[in-house]
């Protein structure tokens, strides 16, 4: 019988391969100084594109204040305990009424975590003879929570509206067989490509096929939609989204998620999130926080118009430098380079020492071998300067990448690797 942990030592991971010269660096670095739009990395001011802090809230003195007040009334501990046994308040409830509100739905419930708590939604969702169809670009977080589900699963073919109704076809007379029903999950952004998803042309197969919708909308909620109620608002479908998510982490720079929908669903949920039902309260002070940055987004609208005016200065100046940024219809911005591991770790150590710009690199597994994916987020918080300093930047560092200076200078650690 083999040592558990023999497989560990044989391979490390398509990523962790790459720890012993990555780490501290390319993965895991550490950005140092208050939030914004420039911060500190090695020791040097660096133009940051790589922090979700898509209202420019993080470090805004209102939500500083208000952070810091109900830190010194509550401490870092109250509510102690689980929702259903001592952790329960007044403003949760109040929170999630005002959330329930601005994104249109009858209830909401509050989740610890963004990631544990949409796991934790799908699995309370679905039982074995249920069916999930599915985006086969879904965040990790769908994905685990899709893992839980005991009975089956189909993926469709990213935003393809031929492979979802195929699948749903599958589905419906797998149902048929079970006695279950469907549920359908997309994200409202997607995170990587910065793509909405196919919602309202999801919302309209329900005329052919009975199924019910989750939807992720971790990018979309408070940067989509006239009121920054999301891609479902964005997409005049909100109605149709039986299940709607968002997390705190993106738009309101803080910790914690919700879900939304019919009152009904709701009572369902909340007695049935096992992710909620064990564990302990979201703190208050992140309660409080949330109602002052919800309060902000549905009363300062010029903080989501001034977003939107550096995401289309960034996302215009990189298609009139010919930079491919993909199909992306959102805050997020994708730049497309082709290139191997070892260029992409030389191209990004060049940006950020050299041209000051820090920004995400995703490389394979996420996306395709070959392909380079410099991931930027725009911010309220970004000036017309940083805008021109990076496209500059991004300019200087093709032309490296296509003369070959990256796969020079990658040529070691390639053969290291090799």
């Amino acid at each position: 019988m083999k040592d558990l942990f023999d497989k560990i030592y044989a391979d490390k991971g398509p990523l962790g391969k790459w720890a012993s010269i990555a780490e501290g660096y390319f993965v895991f670095p550490k950005l140092e100084g208050p939030i914004s739009n420039r911060m500190r990395f090695n020791g040097r001011e660096v133009i940051t594109w790589s922090v979700n802090d898509y209202l420019g809230l993080a470090n805004h003195p209102e939500v500083r204040k208000v952070d810091a007040e109900a830190a010194a009334e509550y401490g870092s501990a109250y509510p102690m305990g689980a929702r259903m046994m001592s952790g329960h308040t007044d403003l949760h409830e109040q929170l999630e009424r005002e959330l329930a509100q601005f994104v249109d739905k009858e209830a909401a419930y509050l989740l610890n975590f963004g990631y544990q708590g949409c796991m934790s939604t799908i699995d309370a969702l679905v039982s074995k003879d249920d069916v999930i169809v599915y985006d086969v670009d879904a965040h990790a977080c769908i994905i685990d929570g899709v893992r839980l589900h005991q009975g089956k699963r189909f993926t469709y073919v990213h935003n393809d509206l031929d492979s979802i109704e195929k699948n749903l076809q599958r589905a419906t007379k797998l149902a048929e067989e079970t006695g279950g029903g469907i549920l359908v999950i997309s994200e409202g952004v997607f995170g990587m490509r910065g793509e909405q998803g196919k919602l309202k042309e999801i919302v309209a197969l329900k005329d052919k096929y009975k199924f019910r919708l989750f939807v992720d909308d971790a990018h979309g909620f408070g940067t989509l939609g006239k009121t920054g109620a999301g891609a479902g608002e964005e997409q005049g479908i909100q109605d149709g989204i039986d299940v709607y998510f968002a997390t705190f982490a993106k738009s309101l720079a803080s910790t914690g998620a919700f879900i939304a929908a019919d009152k009904e669903i709701m009572d369902y949920l909340k007695y049935n999130l096992r992710s909620q039902m064990f564990a302990k309260s979201l703190q208050m002070q992140l309660v409080i926080g949330a109602l002052k940055r919800l309060d902000m987004l549905r009363s300062m609208p010029e903080l989501k118009e001034k977003l939107w005016e550096n995401v289309n200065a960034l996302q215009s100046g990189l298609k009139k430098r010919g930079f491919d940024i993909g199909t992306t219809q959102s805050c997020v911005t994708p730049v497309y380079l082709k290139g191997s591991i070892p260029e992409a770790m030389a191209l990004v150590k060049d940006l950020r020492e050299n041209y000051g710009i820090f920004c995400s690199i995703v490389v394979y597994p996420v996306i395709p071998k070959g392909l380079i994916l410099l991931r930027l987020i725009p911010t309220a918080t970004h000036t017309m300067e940083d805008i021109e300093v990076t496209l500059d930047a991004f300019d200087a560092i093709r032309d490296r990448l296509d003369s070959g200076v990256y796969k020079r200078l990658s040529a070691a650690v390639a053969e290291a690797f090799a």
